[in-house]
């Protein structure tokens, strides 16, 4: 389960915006697009829910695995995405989908990845923290549970070496990721990712607050930029998208809005 644990230790965990399964598929799929490097131009939305159409993802106790193949070569990987109230996704047991792993599979890792499905499979159902997941009430403790349990069910299944090498990975930054890193490195996903918040109060222009000064700059120059990110769940402005994650509203009639920035091309 490496691509999985790669994945939530990279950033590529977020809490979904909308329940409706296609729009929660579209989102995660847009956000493997950007991830940098993985040598495709779109296609992986078309890919993901043409698959879907024909056959449902869901595996059971609130989880999917949808994914999407390529016939370019590259690595094995996924994003996360977290559903608080859970989505109709029509998945054989019945139950509401609350996590959604979507996986991006290069025709050169089918292998690793019908290795990975199995063993993620196997550790839902022997994992009881992966199995209550409407009890989880935030994106970080989200997060913790997922590599407490996945990181425990790596070590009875995989050889002590390596269980110990992704205990590693889990606990250690990014930074020490790439040194121990025997197979692949981590792709650096941290610097083309920003996280910002939009404040949206009437009659004033949308507030961005970030650490990075030229997406302020960028995006406090953009009309209408909460109302259509309210209204759509992104935007797109000059190399950037924008994807929601979560929003808070506050007296009198405002709205905080949690975003990713991520930085095209």
């Amino acid at each position: 389960m490496r691509s999985l644990l790669d994945a939530l230790q990279d950033g590529r965990l977020i809490e979904l915006p909308d329940n409706n399964k296609i729009k929660a598929l579209e989102y995660l799929a847009t956000l493997i697009e950007a991830i940098p490097d993985i040598g495709v131009e779109g296609g992986i939305t078309e890919s993901v829910l043409a698959r879907e159409h024909s056959y449902n993802t869901g595996i059971g106790k609130g989880w999917a695995c949808p994914h999407a193949r390529s016939m370019i070569d590259g690595q094995l990987l996924c994003a996360v995405g977290w559903s608080p109230s859970g989505i109709d996704y029509g998945a054989a047991d019945g139950e509401k989908i609350h996590i959604v792993v979507m996986y991006y599979v290069p025709d050169t890792q089918k292998n690793a990845y019908l290795k990975e499905i199995s063993s993620l499979a196997k550790a839902i159902q022997t994992q009881p923290a992966l199995q209550d997941l409407k009890s989880l009430t935030d994106l970080a403790e989200t997060r913790h549970r997922l590599l407490d349990a996945i990181s425990a069910a790596a070590e009875c299944t995989v050889p002590e070496a390596k269980a110990r090498m992704i205990q590693l990975e889990v606990k250690h930054s990014a930074l020490e990721l790439r040194k121990v890193a025997t197979v692949v490195q981590p792709m650096d996903f941290s610097s083309r990712v920003i996280p910002l918040s939009i404040l949206a109060a009437p009659g004033i222009k949308s507030l961005v607050l970030s650490q990075d000064r030229t997406i302020v700059n960028l995006l406090e120059g953009r009309d209408n930029l909460a109302a259509e990110l309210g209204a759509n769940g992104q935007v797109e402005h000059q190399g950037l998208r924008i994807l929601l994650r979560a929003s808070s509203n506050y007296q009198p009639d405002r709205v905080l809005y949690d975003c990713l920035a991520i930085k095209l091309g």
